[in-house]
């Protein structure tokens, strides 16, 4: 007796309730040590590398910490080096990632994006990419739809940062529920991989879903070239990032 397996459907992947295309909510950002060391010390084993490219990144996890989603998560990977480059000869990747940041920054102390103050300046400096670590803003969030509907389900991802000035901005900060305004994201294109050969489909690493903030280089790998650290005048705050200040 055998058993022939060619028949079976494929393995679907374990699904849970996703949080609403569309929904605002406050959120705190934790950091997912990888073992891959950053730039600065204070970053050592922060970071997280792939096996098919050059590039590093964070892998962040995200906790609803208010309203009717509350303590609902989701996850996402930013690249911080590595991966396309730019005809200056920077990270693609890492310039769109250095924006959600900045806007994290922003939203989390409400900041106006336009303030270009001395002490405004100042807040936007870290030490390090570690001090992100806990840092609570205003998200919208998509439902980003899987590749291959057949394999995989549909994953929840941040849409984009809520800055002051933005309406549903105020709202949130002050524990209110705001209607949710879907993104209608189209699925992602099906990640293209070698065939392989006679071993079975187990040996073949899938590659890890692309989020919104993944674009110029989702996979990471050996030791990419160090990312510069931002060049910025003004003095970061002493005793660790503003958001722990007030």
């Amino acid at each position: 007796m055998s058993y022939d397996f060619n028949d079976a459907q494929a393995q679907r992947m374990p699904a849970g309730e996703l949080i609403p295309d569309g929904t605002f909510a406050k959120v705190r950002m934790t950091i997912r040590p990888g073992g891959v060391n950053g730039s600065v010390p204070m970053d050592a084993g922060l970071l997280k590398a792939a096996a098919e490219s050059d590039a590093k990144m964070l892998d962040c996890e995200f906790t609803v910490v208010e309203g009717p989603c509350v303590r609902r998560k989701f996850w996402q990977n930013f690249t911080v080096a590595g991966g396309k480059l730019d005809d200056k000869g920077q990270s693609i990747a890492w310039n769109i990632s250095k924006a959600s940041f900045r806007a994290m920054v922003d939203s989390a102390l409400g900041l106006d994006p336009k303030d270009m103050s001395d002490a405004a300046k100042a807040k936007r400096v870290l030490l390090g990419l570690k001090q992100l670590d806990g840092i609570t803003f205003v998200a919208r969030i998509m439902v980003e739809p899987a590749s291959d509907p057949d394999k995989y389900h549909d994953q929840n991802r941040l849409a984009n940062v809520v800055l002051p000035g933005d309406q549903q901005y105020a709202p949130i900060m002050k524990g209110e529920t705001v209607e949710p305004e879907p993104i209608n994201a189209k699925p992602r294109k099906p990640t293209k991989t070698a065939a392989g050969g006679n071993s079975p489909a187990w040996a073949t690493e899938a590659a890890p879903a692309q989020g919104p903030q993944q674009q110029g280089g989702a996979a990471w790998s050996q030791q990419p070239p160090a990312a510069a650290p931002p060049q910025a005048s003004p003095q970061p705050a002493a005793n660790g990032p503003a958001w722990l200040n007030g």
